[in-house]
């Protein structure tokens, strides 16, 4: 991990170090499971003597954000996505009415968050934005199907940090972990609908642009039709999943009876 602490510069207190670990951890810079540097070296880029930062480390741990294994150094806790417990996740997981509830939900706040994208980047949000975008068109390009996938769910946290608010990023930080741990098992149909993987690429673009640009009410709108098209996606697939398990239902049915059809009646 890189030089990402500051040298405290006032009274060197236990305080001063977990405020500043603190914010890292509200900012997203420190994500969950990170591991903090050594004491040794953690002392020196915060320029304070242990004890103070065994004090600091030892308030976080007992706050319930930083956590220590044997042998394994000290790591940031799994504190983002409690929006959503286990038990709610496996509500949301199995109730259509959620599902279409969370798509709902998520195409308003990520209008917001790339709205807020647009106004708020920096050169050096953009510069990843950019190096997220490269590596869809190159996904896109040699059709890995699965890389595509996590990149998409990479692209939008990218955006939700370029807003540069601490609630949008952790509350779209939980929402993205239901993806990530397969709550919804579905939502990789999306791509087998006909031309999806092209409108999705062109989708991203258009986000990509409108942050890029500066143009927060395109950037908004972009996010929002990309979320409309997706939840529409969603049910084409399902639907069509439908018809081939009641297609195949037919087939062997019909099999299994000779191939015989109702007589048509004659006019």
């Amino acid at each position: 991990m890189s030089d990402i602490f500051s040298r405290i510069e006032h009274s060197r207190t236990a305080d001063e170090v977990v405020q500043q670990i603190e914010s890292l951890i509200l900012e997203g810079v420190l994500r969950t499971g990170d591991r903090l540097p050594g004491e040794r070296e953690l002392a020196r880029q915060f320029d304070v003597s242990r004890p103070i930062l065994r004090d600091a480390l030892k308030a976080l741990e007992g706050r319930g954000l930083l956590t220590t294994k044997a042998g394994g150094g000290t790591h940031v806790a799994d504190i983002i996505g409690q929006l959503f417990t286990k038990p709610v996740a496996d509500l949301i997981s199995t109730h259509r009415k959620a599902v279409t509830d969370y798509l709902e939900y998520r195409r308003e706040v990520e209008g917001i968050a790339a709205e807020y994208a647009a106004r708020r980047a920096t050169p050096e949000d953009l510069a990843l934005l950019d190096r997220i975008m490269a590596r869809m068109d190159e996904a896109h390009r040699t059709g890995d199907f699965d890389d595509e996938a996590e990149i998409d769910v990479e692209f939008h946290h990218a955006i939700c940090e370029c807003a540069h608010n601490i609630l949008l990023l952790h509350t779209l930080r939980s929402c993205y972990r239901l993806l990530s741990e397969g709550v919804f098992q579905n939502r990789l149909l999306v791509f087998t609908v006909p031309g999806a993987r092209e409108a999705l690429l062109a989708q991203h673009r258009a986000i990509h642009t409108a942050v890029r640009a500066g143009d927060p009410a395109a950037a908004r709108q972009a996010a929002m039709d990309h979320m409309t098209y997706v939840e529409r996606s969603m049910a084409e697939a399902e639907r069509s999943g439908d018809w081939q398990r009641v297609s195949r239902l037919r087939l062997r049915q019909r099999s299994e009876t000779g191939g015989s059809e109702p007589a048509r009646s004659r006019s």
